[in-house]
């Protein structure tokens, strides 16, 4: 059979985001071969469902078996996989070796490790192939009418598959599409981990706002739904801020709310602590995000919590808040915390291009941000423009834009968590967030308390504010020790 009479590309895994990558992708014109395994006990197998179904009277070959599959699409046969991360991935791609000829590709658009998609790609290219980690994000709306699709690995599948994976991504208003080559090895993932990591702490911060404003006022969920629906038309324009004014307005079968009903103990995959370890592996903070994926830890101890809370009473001064005063506060905390969290972010992203070599383009990664992915806002344009200039800053708050908004918010961001504390609220992302940022901003720390412990107990040597940087000393601060002094490394 001839290539003009084969599918364009290959699906492997039919679950949410699959199918819905699957859709999108015959949507835009191109032929599509669909497979998942069989399952033992089902009637009606996964693949018959999705083609009499969904994919009903659509360009789609469904497959079960998987050497048919691989024989129906064109050469280079590019061939996407929507499988759990992990071990699963390496399980197909050994299924898939002994069918595939030289020159074809692999797609992993689930949520690999970056070190495993690394290993990946040197796999494949051993054996004459090649293997490209992509980020994908958007969640089930984001797969079958656009997603923020971020690959990466290698170098030589890029025009072969930029095509269709521009032709299923999100659409900036701009026009460009959200989706373009990311670097070698993991890169394309270790952005999505880092995207994932943002999410987390904008989630986190979103909700600290919704709970100081349902705790410190009168609002209702429909008043409290009508200040995030305003604030989606400024300068936090965002898709979690759009759907917190929607989640806040919905009603169950019974005529409640259901935010009301729904249980405070929250999940989490695993994205969001692979952040903050690869930050730490780095050297670089990211405690505003370390801070979001504890809570949801703290979060899911709910029966201990309940019992904190009877042990410890709370005292609640309960002072008398202008409504309209401390929204203005929160709007502050919350766009100023937001702001950290992105510079965090990209700061790790910047870290990672220069120890591994990936030469990251971070305007390029904030502008595939802008549509499709769950922390699409507004402010990632200003992002873009700020690594574009001339004078690149060092740290994205150091960026003219990004100073000024600082500036600006610090009074009542600073006022907001003093208020929270002293009526016992936790709101521990605002508070990370303005730490990080005093930190940041103050020439002399206590470190040198923390260097002059260590070079106590362990002679690990410190620097001296009277002699260049890089001469390290060791006292004898008992006057019993040696001279002997511990090595200087940093982990």
């Amino acid at each position: 059979m001839e290539n003009r009479y084969k599918s364009d590309i290959g699906l492997i895994g039919l679950a949410v985001m699959g199918e819905n990558l699957a859709l999108n992708m015959e949507s835009k014109g191109w032929r599509v071969s669909v497979y998942n395994r069989t399952l033992p006990g089902v009637e009606e197998g996964v693949v018959e469902r999705f083609v009499n179904g969904r994919g009903k009277d659509k360009n789609f070959k469904g497959f079960t078996e998987m050497k048919a599959f691989v024989e129906s699409i064109a050469t280079p046969r590019k061939i996407m996989m929507m499988v759990r991360a992990g071990k699963p991935v390496d399980e197909l791609m050994e299924q898939l070796f002994p069918l595939l000829s030289p020159g074809d590709i692999l797609i992993d658009g689930g949520n690999s490790n970056y070190e495993d998609t690394n290993r990946r790609v040197a796999l494949a290219e051993s054996k004459g192939f090649l293997f490209v980690g992509s980020g994908v994000s958007g969640g089930e709306e984001g797969a079958l009418n656009g997603a923020s699709i971020m690959p990466g690995g290698s170098a030589k599948a890029w025009p072969e598959i930029k095509s269709v994976l521009q032709s299923i991504a999100a659409k900036a208003d701009d026009g460009s599409p959200c989706c373009q080559w990311v670097g070698p090895e993991g890169a394309g993932h270790f952005v999505k981990m880092i995207h994932n990591g943002i999410e987390y702490g904008d989630m986190q911060l979103i909700a600290e706002a919704y709970w100081v404003m349902k705790n410190l006022t009168d609002m209702s969920n429909d008043e409290m739904a009508d200040v995030f629906t305003r604030w989606n038309e400024g300068k936090l324009r965002s898709y979690l801020i759009e759907i917190t004014g929607n989640i806040l307005r919905h009603k169950d079968i019974d005529g409640d709310y259901l935010i009301d009903k729904i249980l405070d103990a929250a999940g989490q995959k695993g994205t969001g602590k692979w952040s903050v370890i690869n930050a730490m592996e780095l050297g670089m903070p990211l405690g505003l995000i370390a801070t979001a994926v504890f809570e949801r830890s703290l979060s899911a101890q709910k029966e201990l919590r309940n019992r904190a809370a009877r042990h410890f009473e709370k005292t609640n001064q309960k002072e008398n808040y202008t409504e309209s005063d401390l929204v203005k506060k929160i709007f502050s905390a919350l766009y100023a915390s937001k702001l950290v969290s992105y510079a965090q972010g990209f700061a790790v992203l910047q870290q990672a291009s220069d120890t591994f070599g990936w030469n990251l383009d971070l305007a390029s990664i904030a502008r595939m941000w802008r549509g499709g992915c769950i922390i699409r806002s507004v402010f990632l344009n200003d992002i873009a423009s700020a690594f574009e200039a001339d004078d690149k800053p060092a740290h994205l708050l150091l960026a003219p834009y990004f100073s000024q908004e600082i500036r600006s918010l610090l009074p009542e961001w600073k006022a907001l968590v003093t208020e929270a504390m002293t009526e016992e609220l936790p709101v521990p992302a605002f508070s990370s967030a303005l730490n990080y940022f005093y930190s940041l901003t103050s020439a002399d720390l206590p470190a040198n308390m923390v260097q002059a412990q260590r070079d106590y107990f362990g002679a690990h040597t410190f620097e001296r504010k009277d002699t260049p940087r890089g001469d390290f000393f060791h006292e004898n601060w008992t006057g019993h020790g040696g001279d002997t002094k511990s090595g200087t490394y940093n982990v």
